[in-house]
């Protein structure tokens, strides 16, 4: 039988997983920018891939925040977020009922917990979650996710009728208008805005990673091989944000978080 969680952080975004075709370039980046550190989970009947496999977890101040999963050559590098659920084969099934496709239906996460791969309708992966480990859920690392997408209505009434998000437009300042979820305790878990029409790669979740000296961690970033998207934004009530590509092509964000409530 399926485990189900009716905690608090249903509905809050939990994990993260890099899908990348280099983890040890990953590891080395990430460790280097933000001092990670690593614990390797190891599994005979790996979910991701066929045989056996490492899956290494990310440790911050001894919390567990995600992990680093190999794919493909052929397989774009992205960031991948894991919902809060109270079961994850229900809320599958929901989100084919509402047009979303399977990556991966529900399947085990050795030493994490329970999740499937939904591609929404625009093309963007979430996963729904229930965790089976005993860490604390993890704060202070990934501090914002936000969806990148063609068109921000469909993704609106999709992840509120599967995750009972609010959604809320706001007026992000020089970003112009965006949308930010909320969950049932009316605080912002995610964020959605609008790609650029001239841009033509597909709809995307992105984490925003706290920085503290944002211009410091910058510069570290792109000597160690990142390449900035988008330069520094002052969000209203959000903080300071860069975007950037990591050196395994995964897109991703630095936050350093305004002394202003969350959204």
């Amino acid at each position: 039988m399926e485990n189900r969680r009716t905690k608090p952080e249903v509905g809050q975004i939990l994990w993260h997983d890099l899908l990348t075709n280099d983890v040890a370039k990953a590891k080395h980046f990430y460790g280097e920018l933000l001092g990670w550190q690593y614990q390797i989970e190891h599994a005979t009947d790996f979910v991701w891939q066929p045989g056996e496999a490492d899956y290494p977890l990310i440790f911050v101040h001894g919390e567990a925040h995600g992990g680093f999963v190999e794919v493909g050559q052929d397989v774009p590098s992205r960031w991948v977020a894991y919902v809060g659920v109270e079961a994850v084969d229900a809320v599958t099934a929901k989100a084919q009922r509402l047009g979303a496709t399977l990556d991966r239906p529900p399947f085990d996460i050795p030493g994490v917990g329970r999740s499937a791969l939904i591609r929404d309708l625009q093309g963007a992966i979430i996963c729904p979650y229930v965790a089976t480990h005993s860490f604390p859920p993890p704060s202070g690392t990934f501090l914002w996710d936000e969806l990148i997408t063609p068109d921000v209505e469909p993704a609106k009434r999709f992840y509120g009728e599967l995750f009972g998000w609010q959604a809320n437009d706001v007026d992000w300042g020089p970003m112009g208008g965006a949308t930010v979820f909320k969950g049932p305790d009316d605080i912002g878990v995610a964020g959605a805005i609008a790609r650029s029409q001239n841009t033509a790669s597909p709809a995307v979740w992105v984490p925003y990673l706290a920085a503290t000296n944002m211009d410091v961690t910058v510069a570290q970033a792109k000597a160690l091989g990142a390449i900035v998207q988008t330069a520094g934004t002052n969000v209203p009530n959000l903080g300071r944000l860069v975007v950037l590509t990591d050196p395994t092509g995964a897109l991703f964000g630095l936050l350093a978080r305004s002394n202003a409530r969350q959204p």
